[in-house]
């Protein structure tokens, strides 16, 4: 039987079925928002500007405004996402929503300034742009067509979202019982700490079919060498000795991008480490703990990732190479089945870039602004929802980005 929690809900087109998945994002989103309220408070929902986040309850407007733009507002949604808009969108429920919340539109460091409704006004404002979906998903003829894309555009827009007010609830220190990243399960110590892959012909990329973001789709057959890729993420008692080895002191360790990174942001040691005694402690949510050796290092920028592995004589793996590990059989490792993900994201050596063929869809803003200047980042961590965990989905951020759940695995040198 499916739940809300299946990722195999993806291929469902049950209205019963979506609409219970939209109320519990929407739940999510909502409980959320409650704990930075408790926290913030006496700060009225102000934090610091920063590049990495949105202020709260801008991004909590913002939710609702795209489930309003895409599903009630939209004159595509009952002709297919390959039809032209040529209709006007309705106006929205909320004035002058677009202009302030359409992130295509509105720059990122003025939604400080905006004169947003209050956490009131806006919670009302989703709720009733939730009641205005819920009602058209049930009284839709045909779910199948332009209507059910939109509807899972907007659920994963949510998800993804609440997936960052949790990376921004953690920078700020707010309690939220959210859980961590887990060490591995156990395994034999004479189970192979690495799978080998020979050279194979792939198909890359995701089918016309169920739900995908349009850089997932034109999938196509490549030729992929023969590669070793480690069983499990890189954990925190392997990068510590990194840090004790000096890795953050020398250059050598790093890309000429990465060094700049380090000095411009004084980095010593992973975010939220910091030394005690002779080990270290992890803040995670605002509490001070034991920092787990054996758990997947996270919170790295790509650039401690390049230089971690340049020090153990290592490299990150391509993101064709990742995703052929978490779907092909590997020809060693005891029939031990493609690598397990799902604790930290891993960034990877490439750079996010468009397929072949490559389609924009009509939220033009998902994917084509970003090619090029991103990298990408596959798998997903603890605190994706179990939907959007699939080998072939493609993250993607800032070199730079430390406030993200993200780690990252290693391949060998060489074959």
């Amino acid at each position: 039987m499916l739940t809300i929690d299946d990722p195999t809900l993806i291929r469902c087109a049950d209205p019963d079925r979506l609409s219970a998945a939209l109320i519990e994002s929407r739940a999510h989103t909502l409980g959320t928002f409650a704990a930075f309220e408790d926290s913030l408070r006496a700060a009225a929902l102000q934090i610091p500007y920063s590049v990495q986040v949105n202020p709260p309850l801008w991004e909590l407007g913002h939710v609702g405004w795209f489930q309003e733009y895409w599903i009630g507002r939209n004159p595509q949604r009952s002709r297919g996402i390959a039809a032209e808009a040529q209709a006007p969108r309705a106006p929205s429920g909320l004035p002058h929503a677009d202009s302030l919340y359409d992130s295509g539109r509105v720059e990122h460091a003025t939604r400080w300034q905006l004169p947003l409704p209050d956490a009131a006004a806006t919670r009302d404002y989703l709720s009733g742009t939730l009641e205005r979906t819920l009602h058209i998903i049930a009284h839709a003829d045909d779910t199948a067509g332009g209507l059910l894309y939109f509807a899972w555009l907007a659920l994963m827009h949510e998800d993804m979202h609440h997936e960052a007010a949790l990376y921004t609830a953690n920078a700020l220190g707010i309690r939220i019982d959210a859980g961590r990243p887990r060490a591995p399960e156990a395994t034999d110590p004479r189970d192979p700490r690495e799978f080998s892959f020979g050279a194979t012909r792939f198909c890359v990329g995701s089918a016309d079919g169920d739900f995908a973001f349009d850089n997932e789709l034109m999938p196509r057959w490549v030729d992929v060498g023969r590669f070793r890729i480690d069983r499990a993420p890189v954990d925190n008692g392997a990068y510590a000795a990194f840090v004790a080895d000096g890795g953050y002191d020398e250059a050598r360790h790093w890309t000429a991008d990465g060094w700049a990174w380090r000095q411009r942001d004084g980095a010593r040691w992973p975010r939220y480490w910091r030394p005690v005694g002779s080990g270290w402690e992890h803040r995670w949510f605002g509490d001070w703990t034991a920092l787990d050796a054996t758990a997947p290092v996270g919170n790295l920028t790509l650039h401690e990732a390049q230089a971690w592995c340049r020090w153990a004589g290592r490299r990150l793996p391509t993101e064709i190479e990742w995703e052929v590990a978490a779907i092909a059989q590997p020809s060693t490792g005891d029939g031990a089945g493609p690598i397990r993900f799902g604790q930290v994201w891993e960034w990877t050596a490439s750079q996010f870039q468009p397929y072949p063929g490559f389609a924009p869809h009509p939220y033009h803003d998902y994917s084509v602004p970003w090619f090029g200047t991103r990298q990408v980042l596959r798998g997903a961590s603890f605190a994706t929802h179990p939907r959007m965990r699939h080998p072939r989905y493609r993250n993607f951020f800032t070199s730079d980005r430390n406030d993200i759940f993200a780690g990252f695995r290693t391949c060998a040198l060489g074959a």
